[in-house]
């Protein structure tokens, strides 16, 4: 990654590492465990993993790096409240797995209006 990337940037490619680390590792999990909802964490963590790269690799706007922490949020807040109730039996916390999607869908629509921004030169 090139110097000229915003600070935020970074994160956001080790986040999206993680993500797809984790997304296969539960992918595998609930192939050999089952879980009613192990496998629905894993698939949202595989679909954001490569908008999270991209993000970090060639985000050149505020708005966009703030999109993909956004995501990051949401990431955490659902797939961790849906991994909770498979494997401790419970909630993570209460509203986190709605809190988590309301965060992705906002997530995704402050990366859409980043394209009216223009990118750092």
């Amino acid at each position: 990654m090139s110097d000229s990337n915003p600070p935020g940037a970074r994160p956001l490619v080790f986040a999206a590492g993680l993500a797809g680390a984790a997304g296969v590792a539960l992918s595998a999990a609930e192939a050999h465990t089952g879980g009613a909802f192990t496998g629905t964490a894993a698939t949202m963590l595989l679909i954001h993993a490569p908008a999270l790269l991209a993000i970090g690799l060639v985000g050149r706007n505020a708005l966009l790096l703030l999109a993909g922490l956004v995501l990051v949020a949401g990431l955490v807040l659902f797939c961790g409240d849906l991994l909770a109730r498979d494997f401790l039996g419970h909630r993570l916390l209460p509203f986190a797995a709605p809190t988590g999607g309301t965060l992705l869908i906002i997530g995704w629509l402050v990366a859409a209006g980043s394209s009216f921004v223009r990118p750092r030169s």
